[in-house]
């Protein structure tokens, strides 16, 4: 007897996941969310993913490739400094200006609520965060090669600085959603950094 075809797209499949974490956060979702928002049975889930942490840990390495290889990438190819910074967390800050969520950094989200006891989050987050943090210098590195920064504090303690910045901004932002705040706050901050 041949195996059975799956009947639906993986990939399709762990992009829904990914919205419900995004949303629900990990604890408050449930496998009968899961299957509902992807459009699968139980017996597919596990057949496909595995359990529930496996299939969240997937959803948050989709979350950070797709992360990496757009937002990052453009701060990182940029070919200016301090805009390029600005705009990056403008188009983060915008996203707190749609009617329904998600809302913030799902990397973010789940640092706060599983970092404490899920390993696998924690290595997963700091990847992540160590990139954005590399990017962030890059685009600082740029800034100082134009002359737009007075001060001469270390590129890599403010890159560090505005990674804060970035998780501050993705928690005030879910909470407050006041956009105009949040870009203040981002302009202070660089301009702080600037000197």
């Amino acid at each position: 007897m041949a195996p059975r075809s799956r009947q639906f797209d993986p990939d399709t499949a762990l992009d829904a996941a990914m919205q419900v974490f995004w949303r629900q956060g990990y604890e408050a979702t449930t496998i009968q969310d899961l299957v509902d928002e992807m459009g699968i049975n139980r017996f597919s889930l596990y057949d496909t993913f595995g359990d529930k942490h496996r299939l969240f840990l997937d959803a948050c390495r989709l979350y950070r490739s797709r992360m990496e290889d757009v937002r990052l990438h453009e701060l990182e190819q940029s070919q200016t400094g301090l805009t390029a910074i600005r705009d990056f967390f403008y188009d983060a800050i915008e996203t707190f200006d749609r009617p329904t969520g998600p809302y913030g950094c799902l990397m973010t989200q789940s640092v706060l609520e599983l970092a404490d006891h899920d390993e696998q989050l924690r290595d997963s987050a700091q990847a992540f965060l160590s990139r954005l943090e590399e990017a962030l210098y890059k685009a600082l590195r740029r800034a100082r090669h134009k002359g737009e920064l007075k001060r001469t504090a270390s590129l890599r303690e403010s890159a560090t600085c505005l990674v804060t910045l970035a998780q501050g901004l993705s928690v005030m932002g879910k909470a407050f959603r006041d956009t105009k705040m949040l870009k203040r706050v981002t302009n202070q901050t660089l301009a702080a950094v600037a000197g």
